[in-house]
């Protein structure tokens, strides 16, 4: 006789937590580990209370993006490009975005790249919120200022 036991995960998941705001400066940051960084804090990988099927509710406010660093010849050589059929290839190097109207889209690819594909991944990311300045609109939430060093 084989014994058929069905083992059920028990997922512990604490009322008390609280949706928390940091706020991360990418001035002077490298952008993949920038962004694999990010990655992590949006999965929720960082906490002991980590499931791979939960959003957590924490936002991530991520300032100066525009002042962000590429290693090697990559903001001249590595392009961006799409081909979209109607219109043809449309290509721009990472100099061409971070010059252009919205800098934030080379950190927030990279970071959308790094989390899981599916309707998870969508959701964690509309915790990230990027800014090319300094400014932001998020001050009466009081973000926590998170140190990253590369």
């Amino acid at each position: 006789m084989i014994n058929k036991e069905i083992k059920k995960n028990t997922v512990e998941s604490d009322p008390n937590l609280t949706n928390q705001w940091f706020l991360i400066d990418a001035k002077d940051q490298i952008l993949g580990r920038l962004s694999s960084f990010l990655a992590i804090r949006l999965m929720g990988k960082h906490k002991p209370s980590y499931t791979d099927n939960e959003c957590i509710k924490d936002k991530i406010i991520v300032i100066n993006a525009k002042k962000i660093i590429l290693t090697g010849k990559k903001l001249y050589k590595k392009k961006y490009w799409h081909t979209g059929y109607p219109g043809g290839i449309k290509n721009k190097t990472y100099k061409d975005i971070l010059n252009s109207k919205n800098p934030t889209l080379v950190l927030k690819d990279a970071v959308r790249r790094m989390l899981k594909k599916g309707p998870l991944s969508r959701k964690q990311l509309k915790n990230l919120y990027i800014y090319s300045s300094e400014k932001h609109p998020h001050t009466a939430n009081n973000p926590v200022t998170i140190e990253h060093n590369n």
